[in-house]
Protein backbone atom coordinates (compact mmCIF):
# COMPACT_ATOMS: atom_id res chain seq x y z
CA UNK A 1 0.00 0.00 0.00
CA UNK A 2 1.09 3.19 -0.64
CA UNK A 3 2.20 5.41 1.86
CA UNK A 4 0.50 9.33 2.62
CA UNK A 5 3.11 11.81 1.87
CA UNK A 6 5.68 12.73 4.66
CA UNK A 7 5.54 16.08 6.37
CA UNK A 8 2.86 18.09 7.57
CA UNK A 9 1.60 19.89 4.49
CA UNK A 10 2.41 17.58 1.90
CA UNK A 11 0.76 15.04 3.63
CA UNK A 12 -2.75 17.74 3.62
CA UNK A 13 -2.91 17.43 0.03
CA UNK A 14 -6.10 15.24 -0.99
CA UNK A 15 -5.19 11.69 -1.28
CA UNK A 16 -1.26 12.69 -1.81
CA UNK A 17 0.68 9.39 -1.59
CA UNK A 18 4.66 8.76 -2.09
CA UNK A 19 4.85 5.52 -4.60
CA UNK A 20 9.03 5.81 -4.23
CA UNK A 21 11.56 8.58 -3.81
CA UNK A 22 10.75 10.18 -7.19
CA UNK A 23 7.43 9.46 -7.49
CA UNK A 24 4.28 11.29 -5.76
CA UNK A 25 0.53 11.00 -6.66
CA UNK A 26 -2.47 13.08 -5.23
CA UNK A 27 -5.55 15.27 -6.11
CA UNK A 28 -5.72 18.20 -6.82
CA UNK A 29 -3.23 20.71 -4.70
CA UNK A 30 -3.94 24.23 -4.31
CA UNK A 31 -1.16 26.65 -5.35
CA UNK A 32 0.33 27.03 -1.08
CA UNK A 33 0.34 22.84 -1.81
CA UNK A 34 2.13 23.25 -5.49
CA UNK A 35 4.57 25.73 -3.24
CA UNK A 36 5.21 22.78 -0.77
CA UNK A 37 5.63 20.55 -3.77
CA UNK A 38 8.47 22.68 -5.06
CA UNK A 39 10.02 22.99 -1.34
CA UNK A 40 9.87 19.27 -1.22
CA UNK A 41 12.28 18.97 -4.50
CA UNK A 42 9.58 17.52 -6.93
CA UNK A 43 10.54 18.91 -9.88
CA UNK A 44 7.98 18.11 -12.56
CA UNK A 45 4.31 18.12 -12.36
CA UNK A 46 2.03 16.19 -14.36
CA UNK A 47 -1.61 16.96 -14.04
CA UNK A 48 -4.20 13.88 -15.75
CA UNK A 49 -7.49 16.36 -14.75
CA UNK A 50 -9.03 19.06 -17.10
CA UNK A 51 -8.60 22.71 -16.81
CA UNK A 52 -12.28 23.72 -17.15
CA UNK A 53 -13.03 22.05 -13.94
CA UNK A 54 -14.62 23.94 -10.91
CA UNK A 55 -11.54 22.60 -8.73
CA UNK A 56 -8.95 23.02 -11.18
CA UNK A 57 -6.45 25.67 -10.45
CA UNK A 58 -7.17 29.37 -12.49
CA UNK A 59 -3.15 29.29 -13.54
CA UNK A 60 -1.62 26.07 -12.61
CA UNK A 61 0.77 26.35 -15.12
CA UNK A 62 1.87 29.78 -14.59
CA UNK A 63 2.28 28.95 -10.97
CA UNK A 64 4.07 25.78 -11.36
CA UNK A 65 6.83 28.07 -13.83
CA UNK A 66 6.75 30.49 -10.97
CA UNK A 67 8.08 28.17 -8.40
CA UNK A 68 10.70 26.72 -11.13
CA UNK A 69 9.11 23.24 -12.23
CA UNK A 70 8.37 22.02 -15.32
CA UNK A 71 4.26 21.49 -16.55
CA UNK A 72 2.90 18.40 -18.33
CA UNK A 73 -0.84 19.08 -18.42
CA UNK A 74 -2.96 15.70 -19.85
CA UNK A 75 -6.53 15.90 -19.82
CA UNK A 76 -8.20 12.33 -19.13
CA UNK A 77 -11.81 12.75 -19.62
CA UNK A 78 -12.94 11.05 -16.65
CA UNK A 79 -15.92 9.65 -18.36
CA UNK A 80 -13.82 8.48 -21.44
CA UNK A 81 -10.05 7.88 -20.87
CA UNK A 82 -8.51 6.74 -24.13
CA UNK A 83 -4.83 5.03 -25.20
CA UNK A 84 -4.00 8.40 -26.57
CA UNK A 85 -3.98 9.68 -23.41
CA UNK A 86 -2.17 6.94 -21.94
CA UNK A 87 0.58 7.04 -24.30
CA UNK A 88 1.32 10.56 -24.04
CA UNK A 89 1.28 9.98 -20.01
CA UNK A 90 4.26 7.38 -20.94
CA UNK A 91 6.05 9.82 -22.75
CA UNK A 92 5.60 12.50 -19.82
CA UNK A 93 6.88 10.20 -17.03
CA UNK A 94 9.43 8.98 -19.92
CA UNK A 95 10.70 12.54 -20.62
CA UNK A 96 10.95 13.22 -17.07
CA UNK A 97 12.63 10.00 -15.99
CA UNK A 98 15.43 11.54 -13.42
CA UNK A 99 13.48 14.27 -12.27
CA UNK A 100 11.31 13.97 -9.13
CA UNK A 101 7.58 14.32 -10.73
CA UNK A 102 4.43 14.99 -8.77
CA UNK A 103 1.53 13.14 -10.52
CA UNK A 104 -2.44 14.71 -9.84
CA UNK A 105 -5.87 14.80 -10.88
CA UNK A 106 -8.76 15.41 -9.20
CA UNK A 107 -8.86 12.92 -6.78
CA UNK A 108 -5.70 10.73 -7.58
CA UNK A 109 -8.36 8.10 -9.31
CA UNK A 110 -7.07 8.49 -12.90
CA UNK A 111 -3.38 9.13 -11.95
CA UNK A 112 -3.78 5.84 -9.45
CA UNK A 113 -4.71 4.03 -12.73
CA UNK A 114 -2.10 5.65 -15.52
CA UNK A 115 0.63 4.46 -12.40
CA UNK A 116 -0.55 1.15 -12.12
CA UNK A 117 -0.70 0.52 -15.80
CA UNK A 118 3.07 2.31 -16.28
CA UNK A 119 4.30 0.76 -13.62
CA UNK A 120 3.06 -2.80 -15.02
CA UNK A 121 3.66 -1.73 -18.38
CA UNK A 122 6.73 0.07 -18.82
CA UNK A 123 8.53 -0.88 -15.52
CA UNK A 124 7.52 -4.74 -15.14
CA UNK A 125 6.21 -4.16 -11.60
CA UNK A 126 3.61 -7.47 -10.72
CA UNK A 127 -0.07 -6.06 -11.97
CA UNK A 128 -1.03 -6.54 -7.88
CA UNK A 129 1.75 -4.29 -6.83
CA UNK A 130 1.68 -1.78 -9.78
CA UNK A 131 -2.10 -1.39 -8.72
CA UNK A 132 -2.33 -1.50 -4.95
CA UNK A 133 -2.63 2.82 -5.62
CA UNK A 134 -5.75 2.06 -7.08
CA UNK A 135 -6.79 -0.35 -4.59
CA UNK A 136 -6.01 1.65 -1.83
CA UNK A 137 -8.47 4.73 -3.27
CA UNK A 138 -11.06 3.31 -5.43
CA UNK A 139 -12.95 0.69 -7.34
CA UNK A 140 -13.19 1.77 -10.63
CA UNK A 141 -16.42 1.79 -12.27
CA UNK A 142 -17.18 0.54 -15.53
CA UNK A 143 -15.50 2.72 -18.00
CA UNK A 144 -12.12 2.41 -15.94
CA UNK A 145 -12.50 -1.36 -15.48
CA UNK A 146 -13.16 -1.51 -19.25
CA UNK A 147 -10.06 1.05 -19.85
CA UNK A 148 -7.94 -1.03 -17.86
CA UNK A 149 -8.27 -4.10 -18.95
CA UNK A 150 -8.29 -2.94 -22.57
CA UNK A 151 -4.93 -1.71 -21.91
CA UNK A 152 -3.72 -4.31 -20.44
CA UNK A 153 -4.37 -6.71 -23.42
CA UNK A 154 -2.26 -3.90 -25.77
CA UNK A 155 1.36 -3.57 -25.99
CA UNK A 156 2.49 -0.91 -24.13
CA UNK A 157 4.05 0.87 -26.97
Amino acid sequence: MAEPAPGAGLAGIYNARVLAPDLATSGQPDAGELALIAAAGYQTVINLALHEAAYALADEAGTLRALGLDYVHIPVSFEAPTRRDLMRFYAAMDASTGRRRWVHCAANKRVSVFVGLWLHQCRGVPRDVAFALQRDLWQPDAVWARFIDDMLAAPSG
